[in-house]
């Protein structure tokens, strides 16, 4: 984990939520998300992945380990916003849902406070 969470928690996956209302019903995206968070800029884990789920346009972890703090939405149109933290790390993040899949940009803070930045894919499970 330290890589990711330090090298971008999602952002992948994915802007922090400060002050934004509730979404609107985002039905065509809700579901279960695999989310593949890849860096492409400073000293984290090449490559994670994620077990993302989206409830009325409202994003949150669905996998099993500990201490992940997902937060999100998803917009009626498939603007994704997202922020995941595990403990001092995290990332934010932004990106487009379809029907089926997605793509987008994460940055973060990794190990020892190191800016990390990459994109991320997801796809329908």
């Amino acid at each position: 984990m330290r890589g990711f969470i330090s090298a971008g928690l999602f952002a992948a996956s994915l802007l922090a939520l400060t002050g934004v209302a509730r979404p609107a019903l985002a039905t065509e995206h809700d579901g279960n998300w695999s989310v593949l968070i890849i860096t492409e800029k400073g000293d984290c884990d090449r490559g994670l992945r994620y077990a993302m789920a989206v409830e009325n346009g409202l994003v949150k972890y669905s996998g099993e380990a500990a201490g992940i703090n997902m937060s999100g939405t998803v917009t009626p149109d498939g603007l994704v916003k997202v922020s995941i933290r595990l403990g001092d790390k995290g990332a934010d993040g932004t990106g487009h849902l379809s029907a089926n899949d997605g793509t987008g940009i994460w940055r973060g803070a990794g190990a020892n406070g190191e800016v990390c930045a990459g994109r991320w894919e997801a796809e329908r499970r």
